[in-house]
């Protein structure tokens, strides 16, 4: 971020800079945080509030399980900056709607330019959504997938550090797919873990390490 200079007098502002060699960047706020959410307001916006926070009721789950596979192949800021046409095209994520789609919703979804048009990804949606309804025999999606958690959490110091699979999520993956679920690939379930608090990989030194309550903070030695 730019700031204005002048001849006047001003408070003194934090700079602008890499913390250490962790690969943080400091902003004019002087809050530190990986480079993917330092520069956009949108995506630094989504850091500060939600990546990482605990989800844990059905829908909300249903959203990141979804928005995740249609990430695949693509930037986090792309699904990001679609993220409300998703949700109105596919009714908030209601698995129940979105169960009892037909080829006419299909064609509805593909001729939306709000979203990402790709009908494997879309009928996997459909798909996934009376996956999820099934496993409400089992206590429900999202308590399903958060029993995967594991014993410890990533406490990566650098970003060569942050891990993008794990034991955990390739278990959760194989485990989704023999319920019937697509586009749970272990890279994608791994994305959804971090998102969605089940383990914290921000860096050790972010402001945001700890945030979700279910992992202590680790501070840098």
């Amino acid at each position: 971020m730019e700031r204005k200079t002048g001849t006047r007098a001003a408070r003194p502002v934090p700079a602008v800079g890499i913390a250490a060699d962790s690969g943080l960047i400091v902003g004019a706020d002087g809050l530190a945080r990986p480079p993917w959410a330092a520069v956009d307001p949108l995506l630094q916006a989504y850091y500060d509030t939600e990546w990482g926070m605990p989800v844990r009721d059905e829908r909300g789950m249903f959203e990141r399980l979804v928005l995740e596979g249609f990430q695949s192949g693509l930037s986090w800021a792309t699904i990001l900056r679609k993220r409300e046409a998703f949700r109105a095209a596919f009714h908030r994520f209601d698995p129940d709607t979105v169960a009892a789609y037909t080829d006419a919703d299909v064609q509805r979804l593909m001729a939306d330019a709000g979203i990402v048009r790709n009908r494997a990804k879309i009928l996997a949606t459909i798909n996934n959504a009376a996956a999820t309804i099934r496993l409400r025999e089992q206590g429900g999606l999202a308590e399903f997938i958060w029993s995967f958690q594991p014993e410890e959490t990533p406490a990566p110091r650098t970003l060569a550090e942050i891990p993008t699979v794990s034991e955990a999520s390739i278990a959760l993956s194989k485990a989704l797919r023999q319920l019937g679920f697509a586009f749970v690939g272990p890279t994608t379930m791994h994305a959804l873990m971090e998102a969605t608090g089940i383990i914290d990989t921000h860096l050790v030194g972010s402001h945001r390490r700890g945030c979700s309550g279910i992992w202590p903070r680790v501070r840098p030695s």
